[in-house]
């Protein structure tokens, strides 16, 4: 599986969080954030849009589990108050680009963190991230976004 590193930036997001196991139900947040988005003309061709696990799964009862969908927006754009704002703080990250489907995602996972080992890089303390934009999406791919230093 092919990785590279990028710095991604700070971002101000617009996100929607769901609590409880993951899985399947993250799907119907994500559907909630981009009806959201579109209504309100955010999804472009230059959106993008990230899946959040903050929680890990092993040391968190998935009941407790917390699974955020966000939406990049402006520094200036006026948020209302049908969805939450926070702030993603940029760093440095390993980027895994897998097809879209669960299946791969899945033996991404699996992957990820012996290639990270061999990398010379050390996970950092932060939620891994999944990201979307419209073409990844369109083309049957999305980026698992790792957050990694040397």
């Amino acid at each position: 599986m092919k990785m590279h590193i990028e710095a991604l930036s700070n971002y101000r997001l617009a996100y929607i969080r769901r609590v409880g196991p993951y899985g399947s139900t993250n799907i119907q947040a994500m559907e909630t954030l981009k009806n959201w988005a579109k209504e309100k003309n955010l999804l472009t061709s230059s959106a993008v849009i990230f899946g959040i696990a903050q929680d890990n799964p092993e040391t968190t009862p998935p009941e407790d589990c917390r699974y955020d969908v966000c939406i990049v927006i402006s520094k200036d754009y006026p948020l209302d108050n049908s969805l939450e704002e926070g702030k993603l703080a940029g760093g440095t990250y390993a980027i895994y680009k897998v097809e879209h489907t669960a299946e791969a995602i899945q033996k991404a996972w699996a992957a990820i963190f012996p290639s990270i080992k061999n990398s010379g890089y050390k996970m950092d303390n932060k939620p891994i991230l999944e990201r979307y934009t419209v073409q990844m999406v369109e083309a049957g791919y999305c980026e698992l976004c790792v957050p990694v230093f040397s």
